[in-house]
């Protein structure tokens, strides 16, 4: 008779570490590259940030993305919301058109 099979017996055996082994695995010549690299992109001049944003206008927009009034949000950008709800005649208010369109490059 066959004994069952394990899902564990799909993939080979792997040793346990002995006493003298160190954990993890040893940086070879490729990871000191890399390392390189990294500190290279690290050490670069950042480009100038934007400054943050008004918070009144961060709750105008987060009420306007909350409020089901103005149909689902789900797949369409705030612009292209605001555009369908006035379409529809629901009334969007108009400071929010405003604000994306003066802040365009920032999502």
């Amino acid at each position: 008779m066959e004994q069952p099979r394990r899902i564990t017996d799909s993939f080979p055996r792997r040793r346990r570490r002995g006493p003298g082994r160190p954990p993890g695995r040893l940086k070879d010549k490729k990871d000191k590259d890399k390392d390189k690299v990294q500190l290279k992109v690290r050490d670069c001049p950042r480009a100038p940030s934007q400054p943050p944003p008004d918070p009144a206008l961060m709750e105008m927009l987060r009420r306007f993305d909350l409020s089901w009034e103005y149909g689902p949000c789900t797949g369409i950008t705030r612009l292209q919301r605001w555009e369908r709800a006035q379409e529809l005649g629901l009334s969007p208010p108009g400071p929010i058109r405003d604000a994306l369109l003066e802040h365009r490059d920032n999502p």
